[in-house]
């Protein structure tokens, strides 16, 4: 029996009764997924997603300001006081650190997701890296692939990011697409050398490149780089690239 493919657009329509026994991968291309792989593979200890700045800063208090990075935006602007959550500045803040990670979108589904048996974080940065963690399970269930969106809006880059994915898995092992997830898969075909240009193209790309931050999306932009699995264990994510043995 094969395993099967969704794709869910927007985190507003995840269910917490549909995701007993699936396995669920969050994605927010620009820049959640993005930054929490960055951040796992720059020498932080772990990431603790939380949903908005006031949990950020209650988590805080539970550790020793050296040990901690508290690392966030909300609505596209970083949060007074936190550090700026663009993936390619973060190494000088987070090596041996928890990050405490707040963002509009990416860790709001994350804490969506908490009722499914596994739940990873993947962007273009370690698509093949968790896909290859995913199949290793041996479990013939759902993989539910989750775009972020932005504000109950679906956001092209996290389609763009969940048909990479799926055409990571495919590689390694043979699964029922949905429509949805053969939507995903057609839009990453299409644009499978040009993923600047894709991008870029979307609405938050448009955003981030209107405030200057092109280099960043470039950063993103790079396929199969990282070897980190982000892994949700008892509610953090972790490496899970240590105990997963990867094709």
């Amino acid at each position: 029996m094969k395993g099967k493919i969704h794709v869910i657009l927007k985190k507003e329509e995840l269910l917490a009764k549909k995701l007993e026994g699936k396995t669920v991968v969050i994605f927010d291309v620009l820049l959640a997924t993005s930054t929490i792989a960055a951040a796992l593979q720059q020498g932080a200890i772990e990431v603790i997603p939380v949903k908005n700045e006031e949990e950020a800063r209650e988590k805080s208090k539970t550790y020793k300001p050296d040990d901690i990075a508290l690392v966030g935006e909300y609505r596209g602007k970083t949060i007074e006081g936190f550090f700026d959550p663009n993936p390619s500045t973060l190494k000088e803040h987070v090596q041996n650190k928890t990050v405490i990670l707040s963002t509009t979108n990416g860790t709001v589904a994350i804490h969506n997701a908490e009722k499914a048996n596994h739940v990873y974080t993947a962007s273009l940065l370690n698509g093949e890296a968790v896909a290859s963690a995913v199949c290793q399970q041996g479990q013939e269930e759902t993989v539910l692939l989750v775009c972020s969106g932005s504000a109950d809006r679906f956001c092209l880059e996290d389609l763009y990011g969940a048909g990479y994915f799926i055409s990571c898995l495919l590689q390694l092992k043979t699964f029922h697409l949905t429509d949805a997830a053969k939507a995903a898969l057609l839009l990453y075909e299409a644009y499978e050398h040009s993923p600047v240009e894709i991008l870029k193209r979307s609405a938050v790309g448009e955003m981030l490149t209107q405030y200057g931050f092109l280099n960043e999306i470039g950063f993103v932009s790079r396929k199969n780089v990282y070897p980190v699995v982000p892994k949700v264990m008892k509610k953090k994510l972790v490496n899970g690239e240590e105990t997963i043995c990867l094709k």
